[in-house]
C-alpha cells in the first residue's frame, strides 16, 4: 500500500477500523490507491452513517417517543 494512503488511513480511525473488519479493501487499495472515495462511501454504508440511515434512525426515535407519549397519556386517562 502506498505511504500516502497508509498515512491517510492512520489519520482516519474509523476507516482504519473498517479496513480491519473488511480486509478486501486493503487489497483493493493496494491495487488502486485512487479508490479512497469508494472506501469512504462503503464505510458510511457499513456503519449506517448515510443520510437515509440517519433519517430512518430519527424517524424511529420520533415514533418511539410518540408511542411512549400516547401510552403515558392513556395511563393518565385511566386514572
Amino acid at each position: 500500500m502506498r505511504r500516502d494512503v497508509h498515512e491517510y488511513l492512520n489519520r482516519q480511525k474509523e476507516l482504519k477500523k473498517f479496513i480491519r473488519e473488511q480486509p478486501i479493501w486493503y487489497r483493493k487499495l493496494s491495487r488502486n490507491p485512487y479508490e479512497l472515495q469508494k472506501l469512504e462511501i462503503a464505510s458510511l454504508h457499513y456503519y449506517k452513517k448515510t443520510i437515509p440511515h440517519r433519517v430512518e434512525k430519527f424517524t424511529n426515535n420520533v415514533q418511539m417517543a410518540s408511542m411512549m407519549f400516547y401510552m403515558l397519556q392513556s395511563m393518565k386517562d385511566q386514572s
